[in-house]
């Protein structure tokens, strides 16, 4: 008879809900599936890479021992809730993945999987950067719900750290991002630095992307060492260019907005660039600015139209 197998405690946890028989109902048992069938598009813990060479080998070795979780799809197709490093570590073997099958809502896949990167090891501040604008900017929430507010209820954080978090990865960039990687020993205060060093950039963002990969490509060590000196790399290319362009900034005078702060604003680029330096002795209006910033432009943008009628 063969031997059943372990599940571990995540898993067993899931089993013995008590909410089991509600939204949770397992289909009975492990099964073997083909990774084709298992649907990974769109998975928060896909943008960033992804590493399995050490999964595979233990795989490869001793079996996969931990099934992944999915969901039923239509057509025989299933949806990935957690598991994503077996999934691939599997489907690079070509061989089968052993997967419990679960009826689980959407958003409680999602703090599934959430839980499951937090378990695995703490997310880094980018890559819960790039959790909360996945969440605000997919279809993982509700309409009403795909809010600042409402991503910081998944994320268990403020709305002002959600702001926080949005407004790194937009000025920063997701393309930059993926190609510096996950960085878990750079912290909010340094990406908020770069941050504010592209904020003044001028030039092109290809080289930026070129730095990142070129100083990955010649350093050695873990994966994430690699990761930390490649920020460190456009960090200060970042920051030199900052330094060449900021006496154009000089002699710019200063605007004062009664109840708010001070600011200077700027424009350049045969006027198609405005930049706006905005001083205040509130840090959380700046963060709600911050997060909000594409509305306000927007709303602005319509009164500008409408201005012309």
């Amino acid at each position: 008879m063969a031997r059943k197998p372990k599940l571990g405690l995540p898993l067993q946890t899931l089993r013995n809900a008590p909410d089991a028989l509600e939204g949770r109902r397992l289909r009975g048992g492990v099964f073997e599936i083909d990774p084709a069938q298992i649907v990974t598009e769109g998975r928060l813990d896909d943008r960033l890479q992804i590493e399995v060479e050490g999964l595979k080998n233990s795989i490869s070795k001793n079996g996969q021992r931990v099934p992944v979780l999915v969901r039923p799809l239509e057509g025989d197709r299933y949806n990935l809730i957690y598991g994503r490093r077996r999934l691939e570590a599997c489907r690079e073997l070509g061989i089968k993945v052993r997967a419990i099958v679960t009826e689980v809502e959407g958003d409680q896949a999602l703090r599934d999987q959430l839980l499951e990167n937090q378990e695995r090891r703490d997310l880094s501040f980018i890559e819960r950067a790039l959790v909360a604008t996945a969440l605000l900017d997919g279809d993982h929430l509700e309409g009403a719900e795909r809010t600042n507010r409402g991503v910081a209820e998944v994320l268990n954080l403020h709305e002002a750290g959600v702001s926080q978090l949005l407004s790194v990865v937009r000025t920063v960039g997701e393309d930059l991002i993926q190609a510096i990687g996950a960085a878990p020993g750079i912290g909010r205060p340094r990406w908020e630095e770069l941050k504010k060093a592209l904020g003044a950039y001028d030039g092109d963002r290809d080289q930026l992307l070129a730095i990142a990969h070129a100083a990955k490509s010649e350093s050695s060590g873990s994966v994430d060492e690699v990761s930390e000196r490649a920020f460190l790399a456009v960090l200060a290319a970042a920051k030199s260019a900052e330094k060449k362009a900021s006496p154009s900034r000089k002699g710019v005078p200063a605007l004062a907005i009664p109840g708010v702060g001070a600011a200077t604003v700027k424009t350049g680029r045969q006027g198609k660039q405005l930049k706006l330096d905005l001083t205040t002795d509130e840090p959380d209006f700046i963060s709600w600015l911050e997060g909000n910033a594409p509305k306000l432009i927007t709303e602005l943008h319509e009164r500008w139209k409408r201005s012309g009628d």
